[in-house]
């Protein structure tokens, strides 16, 4: 080689030097697992940032290659068609220059490495979008069909979508109702609980009178008597017997049919049912929360001149209840569940609302599986908000979608922190 005249061979060694050089090329930590060492492949200038990237396009655009697409699946399949034009013709040129492809092509320059990933990860975009819309046009286009259609279609998914969109009236009040006795009766449950917790604490004191300590095993004794029973019983058979119940002590009292339905309807009894069935659930949560407290902080505040009712009252009940905040919230979960057993006194929820669906098509399957994907939506969407709510008030958030009844639940929380 002359001095000053440069080797080609030489140039393309040191290319080829640079070409190993690039970010890939830096050595993992020991022990790196698969996604870290995923996500510096997909940082890094690497030489199959085209080839990758074109299959990935290539793949989006078979698989929506017969589907309906609208203005924007046209405008994504331009870009990943523009990609594969692009890739096709570096892999021409690579082709005819072999050897000299690194030196001579401009496609091979070390300062185009960094752009063509960054162009990649659009062309992923679009390929991935356009993945994604080819189903969602295709799904669009059945439901037009099946809503357009006369009849009840045949097909599962299309009947699905007859049948929710024909019966979306009784399907949007079921929904309604559920959520007002899920969330009603959630309230009510949790102001008697806080009542009937404060009967089930109460311990007879030497020093009080003998009424007093009547009155106090009489409370404690009733709340542990209310507890077992409904949470022994199923709320089915509850909502039965609230129901019924009902209607014998206003028949008994000489009303008419039409006047007790119009004051003892089935979302009352419904309600009533709700309200009963959580406060025996939220007592023991509650009782639970309360016992996790440190018993120093009530003899602390009984030493500072408070009463018995004042420190319960100021001290140990706030942190008690704080304590249950998660359990308590999945009670709320539970009864958008739960409510669905009381379509058979006649509360016109979201169940109830299914069985009336399926008596004028005739088909159970495609309407419960429409129900349980409004439960399964209502329970995400709720504990969603619960978790938000938890992170407010700076406790333990619940489940996602679970239900925690069990009274050992708030205290072993509390425990923990």
């Amino acid at each position: 080689m002359a001095l000053g005249v440069p080797d080609s061979r030489l140039e393309e060694a040191v290319l080829g030097e640079e070409e190993n050089l690039h970010p890939y090329a830096e050595p993992l930590p020991e022990g790196a697992g698969f996604f870290r060492r995923l996500a510096r492949f997909v940082k890094s200038d690497h030489p199959y940032v085209l080839l990758g990237t074109s299959a990935v396009a290539a793949f989006s655009l078979a698989c929506t290659a017969t589907l309906p697409l609208g203005a924007a699946g046209r405008a994504l399949t331009v870009a990943c068609l523009a990609w594969l034009v692009f890739s096709a013709v570096a892999l021409v040129a690579k082709a005819v220059l072999r050897g000299a492809y690194r030196s001579r092509c401009p496609l091979a320059r070390a300062t185009l490495r960094k752009p063509l990933r960054y162009l990649s990860y659009l062309v992923w975009a679009c390929a991935i979008a356009l993945f994604c819309l080819g189903p969602v046009a295709h799904f669009v286009a059945l439901c037009q069909g099946a809503i357009a259609s006369p009849t009840n279609p045949s097909g599962f998914l299309e009947s699905a979508v007859y049948m929710l969109y024909n019966g979306r009236q009784l399907f949007v009040t079921g929904v309604t109702t559920t959520i007002e006795l899920a969330l009603f009766g959630t309230v009510i449950a949790f102001f008697l609980a806080l009542l009937l917790v404060f009967l089930r604490i109460q311990t007879p004191d030497r020093g009080e009178n003998d009424a007093v300590r009547f009155f106090k095993a009489v409370g404690a004794g009733f709340a542990r008597l209310y507890s077992t029973v409904v949470r022994g019983t199923p709320m089915m058979v509850q909502g039965a017997i609230v129901y019924f119940a009902g209607l014998v002590v206003f028949r008994g009292m000489g009303w008419e049919t039409a006047h007790i339905n119009a004051v003892w309807s089935p979302f009352w009894a419904g309600l009533v049912t709700i309200s009963l069935n959580s406060t025996a659930y939220m007592m023991e949560v509650l009782r639970g929360g309360i016992e996790a407290v440190d018993p120093g902080q009530l003899e602390a505040a009984r030493s500072l001149g408070l009463s018995q009712w004042q420190a319960m009252r100021r001290v140990v009940f706030p942190q008690g209840v704080k304590n249950s905040i998660p359990a308590l919230s999945n009670e709320l979960i539970v009864n958008i569940k739960d409510s669905s057993v009381l379509s058979i006194i006649g509360v016109f929820d979201l169940m109830f609302a299914t069985t009336s669906v399926i008596g004028i098509y005739y088909k159970g399957l495609e309407a419960y599986c429409i129900a349980a994907v409004v439960y399964l939506i209502l329970t995400m969407v709720f504990s969603k908000v619960l978790t938000m709510l938890a992170a407010r008030l700076d406790v333990e958030a619940p489940g996602p979608v679970g239900s925690t009844t069990d009274p050992a639940a708030a205290p072993a929380r509390a425990r923990q922190s």
